[in-house]
């Protein structure tokens, strides 16, 4: 449950892919070392390093409540469900630490203000 990357800043309506594309090209680099790879979740681009769920298949743990995967699509699916459930447990950690973050009441900071909030909570965890 640690982050190995941070880019904060980017409004909630932006697409994963956007974001990520963008991670790839900053001054400060996303390099995803040689060997590991990244979980995203059916909003990330394909990218070799990147590792997306199949689509088409069930994906959510509930969905495997009443009866395990039928195949390995699904098996695979089951498995990144169950990793990207840590990711989260991890988001809502932090929430729940920093509720000035989690809060949909007022008052509303800027998209600054709140990229900063973010950035130095996470370093000082």
């Amino acid at each position: 449950m640690k982050f190995a990357y941070v880019l904060a800043g980017w409004e909630g309506t932006t697409s994963n892919s956007r974001i990520l594309k963008d991670a790839f090209v900053r001054e400060d680099p996303l390099v995803i070392p040689k060997g590991k790879y990244y979980l995203g979740d059916v909003g990330f681009m394909l990218k070799a390093q990147v590792i997306t769920s199949y689509r088409g298949f069930r994906y959510h743990l509930k969905e495997y409540s009443l009866r395990g995967p039928q195949n390995s699509c699904e098996l695979f699916n089951h498995r990144h469900s169950s990793l990207r459930n840590v990711i989260e447990r991890t988001f809502g950690a932090l929430k729940k630490r920093f509720r000035i973050i989690a809060s949909e009441m007022e008052p509303h900071y800027s998209v600054d203000t709140v990229t900063d909030i973010v950035v130095s909570m996470l370093y000082s965890s």
